[in-house]
């Protein structure tokens, strides 16, 4: 039989050191030793994140706000939703009012927290807390240097046939995929809380 999922002290691993292997403008790598449940040493490499946030914007005419952007590391445009990393000591609200409107131009009159996905257990920590957007108004984009990005909108129908069809293969969009669902189900309810005041107008200090 099994463990409760309370009783796991079989399964964890103590940290005892670490090693710094990189630290770039955007990576964090370290290598740590673990002594394993039977009293062995082990060593986990991973980046270390300082978390992220990713929006589900919703429109008035029932589609949703999506974004096409070439990432580096797939060589290839993917499909996803507006997403960033929280900048130092930011709220998570705050970070995702501002990166929907920097990526997007848009604003929105209410929020709400779903919840939390970790996209790569394996090797990093990180963690993207998921919002949904309402009452959206249209504005100015503020992209970073550099950053190039189309936004588009599709309907729900749309998004969920491509990531059955394999054109959306990013993980957070495929699981947010499943929250909209599931909020429009009315299976997964959210409460709604009217939007906060934007620090420096909503420009990253990053």
């Amino acid at each position: 039989m099994s463990a409760s999922p309370a009783d796991d002290s079989h399964l964890r691993e103590t940290p005892v050191s670490r090693t710094e292997l990189l630290r770039g403008h955007f990576l964090h790598v370290v290598r740590d030793t673990v002594r394993l449940p039977d009293g062995g040493q082990a060593t986990r490499e991973y980046v270390l994140h300082p978390g992220a946030v990713m929006v589900i914007g919703l429109l008035d005419d029932g589609r949703v706000v999506l974004e096409r952007q070439f990432r580096h590391p797939m060589q290839a445009v993917m499909i996803e939703f507006p997403a960033g990393k929280l900048d130092a000591g930011e709220d998570s609200l705050a970070c995702a009012q501002r990166e929907l409107l920097e990526e997007t131009g848009y604003s929105a009159r209410e929020w709400a927290f779903a919840g939390r996905l970790a996209p790569t257990i394996a090797y990093s920590d990180e963690v993207i807390d998921i919002w949904f957007a309402r009452g959206l108004t249209a504005g100015d984009r503020r992209l970073d240097d550099g950053e190039f990005l189309d936004v588009f909108a599709a309907s729900p129908a749309e998004l969920h046939a491509w990531c059955f069809g394999g054109q959306v293969i990013d993980c957070k969009t495929l699981i947010g995929s499943m929250w909209l669902q599931n909020v429009q189900r009315g299976e997964w309810p959210l409460t709604w809380r009217a939007a906060s005041p934007l620090p420096n107008g909503g420009k990253s200090g990053a």
